[in-house]
């Protein structure tokens, strides 16, 4: 991806998500992530959270008015050229959000559909999936979930949404109104990590990475918001899921664990030395 140095304004995305402590994911990885990929980030915040890297412990919803407040202000003083949307905190924020980018039709929307902590930490209530399906998919220019978010997603549709496959559950969501699906197969089983763009046309696009050990605090954080960035710098969805997929993997191969939990990330890689990991996948 090449980025045009000589704008003095980056291109700006508008992240609505909540705050980590830990840097690890949220607002935070968002920042940190949209930076490395040569954008400027305006945050929302959404909710608090008290977490670590092991786990989240407890999430405090910001005030609906409040998040609809903080997003009108920047957006009627600076032009933004992408939005991410992360953890939304409550059905009402959703709502409001929904209202929002409603608002600006001409503005890409990666959605990461954060279901869950890594260590199964519920983030998002029936309620509040039923709210996403209804006014925040239909606006998304590309969804980013894994194959367990995926899954839950398309559940309400009645069968067992653990006999689904992959591909299933991509049409279904796309008719949902979402243009794009890119699943990720973090979750999976497999040698490599198998990423998939769909979209009504069917794949557009089939990604394997090399599997990396361990476990990572914010990889889902960063795919999305490397997308919205890329879509930012004005990519095709195709070519950017790619550049986005290849940022995250280039993270986690120099991630570091501070902590007692999951890697961290490292979303400024290509400012240190190259690690062990840090050929191509």
């Amino acid at each position: 991806m090449t980025i045009n140095r000589n704008d003095p304004t980056p291109p700006l995305v508008l992240v609505f998500a909540a705050s980590d402590p830990t840097g690890g994911a949220g607002v935070q990885a968002d920042i940190m992530t949209i930076s490395g990929m040569g954008c400027h980030a305006l945050t929302v915040i959404t909710a608090l959270t008290v977490q670590d890297t092991v786990g989240v412990e407890d999430v405090l919803s910001v005030d609906s008015d409040f998040v609809s407040e903080q997003a009108r202000a920047v957006l009627e003083d600076m032009p933004v050229q992408a939005f991410k949307l992360g953890v939304l905190g409550s059905v009402e924020n959703i709502a409001v959000i929904a209202e929002i980018i409603s608002d600006y039709p001409h503005i890409p929307v990666v959605v990461d559909p954060v279901i869950a902590s890594g260590r199964g930490d519920e983030l998002a209530s029936e309620a509040m999936l039923a709210t996403l399906r209804e006014l925040i998919l239909p606006q998304a220019t590309v969804i980013t979930p894994n194959t367990m978010e995926a899954r839950r997603l398309v559940a309400h549709r009645g069968e067992d949404s653990d006999e689904r496959s992959m591909s299933d559950c991509a049409v279904q969501l796309l008719e949902m109104g979402c243009r794009n699906v890119l699943i990720t197969g973090s979750h999976a089983h497999t040698p490599q990590v198998i990423n998939t763009l769909y979209s009504a046309g069917g794949v557009l696009r089939t990604d394997a990475w090399r599997r990396l050990p361990g476990s990572y605090h914010g990889s889902g954080c960063t795919l999305a918001s490397a997308l919205a960035a890329a879509l930012a710098h004005g990519l095709a969805v195709s070519e950017a899921a790619y550049e986005a997929q290849g940022f995250t993997w280039q993270t986690l191969a120099s991630a570091f664990r501070p902590g007692m939990g999951q890697h961290i990330p490292d979303r400024f890689f290509w400012a240190r030395p190259a690690g062990p990991d840090s050929d191509d996948a």
